[in-house]
């Protein structure tokens, strides 16, 4: 456990301190080795009182199901990414934030207890910054930008969360704080800040417009982690905290299971109108996220549905990690591996299997995810269920047409460049997920996958597989040339556009009415404060009364609100283009 949490996290210390060290280069790669290793231990618990408010980590059911499929996503990104990043100039930089965010992501997994959990949150989310930004440039600086304002938002919310929650259940630990939250009289504003807070990693509607921003300007290693397990990271903190299975909280529980499926739809309608091949998929993940949620959703509206809902949601996370992963890994290998026609050929076959996957195909592990996601749906009334399995399989419809056009625009990319003699290793380094997203759901979830397979070849069982696949073909074919080039696009980041332009044309009022409007009685108020003030020293009252003032709820909350402006209008860009 130990070699699982300092590994990364001292690799990349040292990247930072001592770069240019073989030795670090040869080993750094495969720091997440120790934690695939740990899943092997059975399960178990560490009280460590003496460090910081009292640690407790642990291996349970669903961390372990966590681990499996976020450790091996790091080991294959790891490998991965010293190949892909061996002829940049920056590369042990990025390095050292791809080490970090590891091992905050692994600290996410393991910890149980408060003050630990949001350490090792913020650990991950600050140093996925640096991954974000690598390239440099305007679209990276702007991706950063808005991820750090959502995260610092993010951040925000779960504090307040986290204090609250902690007081009502008078502890730190994990454990204590569902049912102490579900017997709060606070509890419908806690899961409220819980939503939000890690909706921001899961990509819920509104708060998603980072995850098309970033994806596509990040290398292509770091958008395979970002997308793959750093998402689930906001997921796994709603099974932690949320008091899902302990009362029934029916406005936010169906809430969320209308934004997931929202999101399903909308995200699937606005990646179609992308022309960039990593920005279709993240605009396909807010989408599968969207279905991931409506398990959660049930589950916090109905707690006898828990059980099944928490199958569903461990399943699907294990299955979309691996398949999002391979297919962005893939992106990198068919963009700078491809040597010929015929190689290419062979790239995009690879791409296809997690595609399929993806879309749910027959046997795959997104059959299974899918008959899971319906099965958990048992716990709502007949008329709802009946619905909501036809408005999932709808979803699997936009979700084929996504990949589609995923996939012509990954081939288009690949004919416009050009190519020397085929990277293998790189190719080679893409193998391990392909292998991945064919087997590694099998073995996670072995009594599930027996059960599946036991109905799996019969004609009904076939046909709920095929249908949504052979759909999107379908629409994809009769809109033809229409739907692989179209002309119509919608800027990355949609609903953050008209944001931008509207703050940004605030904060170029304010520069531009400045001097008159706000400097001069600016002055005047603080001449009139520092005469007062003074006045009030050579009474002896002055700081007294200052800091009764200052200590007030409303001054403090009109601070704190202000200072949030300035940091968002601070972090805008002088202009805003857009194609």
């Amino acid at each position: 456990m130990a070699a699982a949490l300092l590994a990364p996290l001292l690799l990349a210390t040292a990247q930072f301190m001592a770069p240019g060290r073989w030795v670090l280069s040869a080993i750094a790669p495969w720091a997440a080795a120790p934690a695939l290793a740990l899943t092997l231990v059975p399960e178990f618990r560490v009280d460590l009182p003496w460090l910081l408010l009292g640690t407790r980590l642990e291996l349970d059911h669903t961390g372990r199901i966590f681990l499996v499929f976020t450790a091996l996503l790091w080991l294959i990104a790891g490998p991965y990414a010293r190949i892909y990043m061996a002829s940049d100039s920056k590369h042990r930089r990025f390095a050292g934030f791809f080490l970090s965010t590891m091992a905050g992501n692994f600290g996410v997994i393991l910890a149980r207890d408060v003050a630990s959990f949001y350490l090792f949150f913020a650990l991950m989310t600050l140093s996925a910054y640096g991954l974000i930004v690598h390239e440099g440039g305007e679209e990276p600086r702007r991706a950063g930008r808005v991820y750090l304002v959502l995260a610092m938002f993010g951040e925000a919310l779960l504090l307040v969360a986290f204090l609250l929650s902690v007081s009502a259940a008078d502890s730190l630990f994990v454990d204590d704080i569902p049912k102490a939250v579900a017997l709060s009289p606070l509890r419908d504003l806690i899961v409220a800040l819980f939503l939000g807070g890690f909706g921001v990693k899961v990509g819920v509607p509104v708060l998603h417009v980072w995850l098309p921003l970033a994806h596509p300007v990040a290398p292509t290693p770091a958008s395979a982690v970002l997308s793959g397990v750093i998402i689930k990271a906001g997921l796994l903190g709603w099974l932690r905290f949320l008091p899902l299975g302990q009362a029934a909280f029916p406005n936010w529980g169906y809430g969320l299971m209308a934004a997931g499926i929202g999101a399903a739809f909308y995200a699937v309608a606005i990646g179609l109108m992308q022309k960039d091949s990593k920005t279709v998929l993240a605009y396909s993940s807010v989408s599968q996220m969207g279905l991931i949620s409506v398990p959660v959703g049930l589950a916090l509206a109905t707690p006898a549905g828990w059980p099944l809902a928490s199958a569903a949601v461990t399943v699907y996370a294990a299955h979309h990690a691996l398949a999002k992963g391979a297919l962005f890994l893939g992106v990198g290998v068919v963009r700078t591996a491809a040597g010929s026609e015929r190689q290419l050929g062979w790239l995009m076959a690879g791409l296809v299997l997690p595609a399929l996957a993806l879309a749910g195909a027959p046997l795959t592990s997104g059959a299974l995810a899918k008959e899971s996601l319906k099965k958990s749906l048992v716990a709502t009334p007949e008329a709802l269920q009946h619905w909501l399995s036809w408005t999932l399989s709808l979803a699997a419809v936009g979700t084929s047409l996504l990949l589609i056009r995923f996939l012509y625009l990954v081939k288009q990319e690949a004919v416009t460049q050009t190519h020397g003699n085929a990277n293998r290793a790189l190719i080679v380094a893409w193998m391990p997920a392909l292998l991945g997203v064919l087997t590694l759901t099998w073995i996670v979830f072995t009594e599930k996958a027996e059960a599946f397979f036991q109905h799996a070849l019969e004609l009904g069982t076939l046909w709920g597989s095929l249908w949504p696949i052979a759909g999107g073909i379908l629409l994809a074919c009769l809109f033809g040339r229409r739907f692989v080039r179209s002309d119509l696009s919608i800027p990355a980041g949609d609903l953050l556009v008209p944001v931008e332009r509207l703050a940004l044309s605030v904060r170029n009022t304010i520069e531009s009415h400045w001097p008159r409007t706000f400097a001069r009685p600016l002055q005047q108020t603080w001449k009139f404060l520092r005469v007062r003030i003074g006045q009030g020293m050579a009474r002896g009252q002055g700081m007294a009364r200052g800091q009764a003032w200052l200590e007030s709820m409303a001054v403090a909350g009109i601070l704190f609100l202000l200072l949030v402006l300035a940091f968002a209008l601070a972090l805008l860009p002088k202009h805003i283009g857009y194609e």
